[in-house]
């Protein structure tokens, strides 16, 4: 398959081969659609199409809050999803709107056939539902996790929350941010300059280092101190 490279990337076709992603592909039939940079991909409040699989190219996933204010939630790349959580929501509406942020291609997937019996009974649509399972509960987590960030008052405290989670969820100080800033920024509810600025004074004050995604904590008890 031409997208093979991407579609292998994707979390939701995690442990399944080539071959077998090629027979799967036979029951779910998902749709390949072509956009310019800028054009709608999905529009929230309109019909949901299906889950996305960017396949090339970049798309931004934002959404409108009451005061009209839009927020990006996510830039994703190849290989990347989204509309999971709307998937099985029984709404039938995108709940955010999506934009080709540069010329891009994405394949549609039905949520009914993800989920539903599969023509071959085949094992790799088993793990395919494994997959959208573990996808969908770790989502949920998530926000359940952002729901204890809100209680958190101090941005510092919020900062160095997160990232001992991590230390915790990697078993080392050093390792690769699971969010990009602008995702980090709103999963902590807080503004990106702000929370690159107190990022910058933790690593001024030596307590963290960072590149790009990569981060390495230097004084964990001083994270510790800081979070509690």
């Amino acid at each position: 398959m031409k997208w093979m490279k991407a579609l292998s990337k994707c979390e939701l076709f995690r442990r399944i081969s080539p071959d077998e992603l090629n027979i799967v592909f036979e029951c779910l039939k998902p749709n390949v659609n072509s956009y310019g940079k800028n054009e709608w991909v999905a529009v929230a409040g309109e019909r949901f199409t299906g889950l996305g699989v960017v396949l090339s190219g970049e798309v931004v996933v934002a959404k409108e809050n009451a005061a009209g204010s839009r927020v990006i939630i996510a830039v994703n790349g190849p290989g990347e999803m989204f509309g999971e959580m709307a998937a099985f929501s029984g709404d039938g509406v995108w709940p955010v709107t999506v934009a080709a942020r540069t010329a891009c291609t994405v394949m549609f997937l039905p949520a009914g056939k993800i989920v539903g019996n599969c023509e071959n009974s085949c094992m790799s649509h088993r793990q395919l539902i494994t997959n959208m399972l573990e996808i969908v509960s770790g989502k949920a987590l998530m926000l359940h996790q952002k729901v204890e960030y809100l209680a958190i008052k101090s941005l510092r405290e919020k900062i160095s929350t997160f990232l001992l989670e991590q230390y915790k969820r990697t078993g080392s100080t050093m390792f690769m941010m699971p969010l990009k800033r602008n995702e980090l920024a709103d999963f902590l509810n807080v503004s990106r300059p702000s929370l690159s600025r107190e990022m910058s004074r933790l690593r001024d004050e030596g307590v963290i280092e960072f590149h790009r995604d990569s981060m390495k904590i230097k004084k964990v008890d001083a994270l510790r101190s800081m979070s509690s």
